[in-house]
C-alpha cells in the first residue's frame, strides 16, 4: 500500500472514530454513567475508601473465589495406528504418525508409494 493510500485510509478511519465520539457524548446514558462514577469517586474519597475496600464489603468472598476453568475440547480427534508389512522381511510396523524410525528407511530404500501400499491397516 502506498504512503499516500495509507494516509487516506487512517484519515478515513479517524474521521469515522471523531463522528462516533461525538454520537457518544450525546448519549444520555453515557452521562448518567460519568455522573454516577464521579459522584461514586467524591463519596469514596470523602469516607476514605477504595474500590477495593467496597467490594469487600459488599462480597467478602469475591477475592477468595477459584474461577474453574472448563476443560478445553479436544483440538482433534486422536490418530489411528497404521500397520505396515513389508513383504521383503515379514516385519510388521504400527504407528500413529508417519515419523517412525524404520517406516522412513523403507521410505528411503523402496520409495513412500511402495511403503504406503504396504498399508494393512
Amino acid at each position: 500500500m502506498s504512503k499516500l493510500a495509507e494516509f487516506r485510509q487512517l484519515e478515513k478511519n479517524l474521521a469515522e472514530q471523531l463522528q462516533a465520539l461525538e454520537v457518544l457524548k450525546g448519549d444520555v446514558s453515557l452521562k448518567k454513567e460519568i455522573e454516577f462514577e464521579s459522584k461514586l469517586r467524591d463519596l469514596l474519597a470523602r469516607y476514605g475508601y477504595s474500590l477495593k475496600d467496597v467490594i469487600n464489603l459488599l462480597d467478602p468472598q469475591a477475592g477468595r473465589r477459584v474461577s474453574i476453568a472448563e476443560p478445553k475440547a479436544a483440538s482433534r480427534k486422536p490418530r489411528q495406528v497404521k500397520a505396515y508389512k513389508n513383504p521383503h522381511t515379514g516385519e510388521v510396523v504400527e504407528t500413529k504418525g508417519g515419523n517412525h524410525k524404520t517406516l522412513k528407511e523403507w521410505k528411503l530404500k523402496y520409495g513412500s508409494d511402495t511403503v504406503e501400499s504396504w498399508l494393512s491397516r
